[in-house]
């Protein structure tokens, strides 16, 4: 059974996996428009940072960084660093990092949950994925500007 729980992301099995994924996002687009974070920017109290296992050995993790509000609590989310194992891979385990995530989003009672993703062929697993759950494209948001290496999309809940 896969059980998703909140987790150290500078958990060695994870340290190792959120490595490869960085290493695969400058292996993919060019470093300045590389948005992925590390374990120790995954730390920070504004993420939540989660891991799928199966028997303690790691499937995949996600993270849900809280937008600056200007005028009281977060009413937006940013879903950061979603990664599966090599292994893990078309086991459903993104969708139900997907599903858990936004699940949180809608217990915090934000509006609307963002991600930015990558427009090259290696990221069209990922944006299929994100768009049979509702996702659409929008404008660039936090702080991020237009980039033709980037897919910026969200889910208004």
């Amino acid at each position: 059974m896969i059980s998703i729980d909140r987790d150290d992301p500078a958990r060695a099995d994870v340290h190792q996996l959120l490595s490869e994924h960085l290493a695969d996002m400058y292996a993919t687009s060019p470093a300045e428009s590389v948005h992925a974070l590390d374990h120790s920017a995954l730390s920070v109290p504004s993420i939540t940072f989660w891991t799928a296992r199966e028997n303690g050995d790691l499937l995949g993790c996600g993270a849900l960084k809280l937008l600056d509000s200007p005028s009281g609590p977060a009413m937006h989310g940013e879903i950061k660093s979603m990664r599966t194992t090599t292994s893990a891979r078309g086991r459903g385990v993104a969708t139900l990092m997907l599903r858990h995530i936004l699940d949180d989003a809608r217990a915090r009672k934000l509006q609307r949950v963002y991600l930015e993703t990558g427009t090259e062929d290696y990221f069209a697993p990922a944006r299929r994925l994100y768009a049979r759950h509702g996702f659409t494209e929008c404008p660039p948001f936090a702080g991020y500007t237009l980039d033709p290496n980037s897919v910026f999309m969200e889910l208004h809940l």
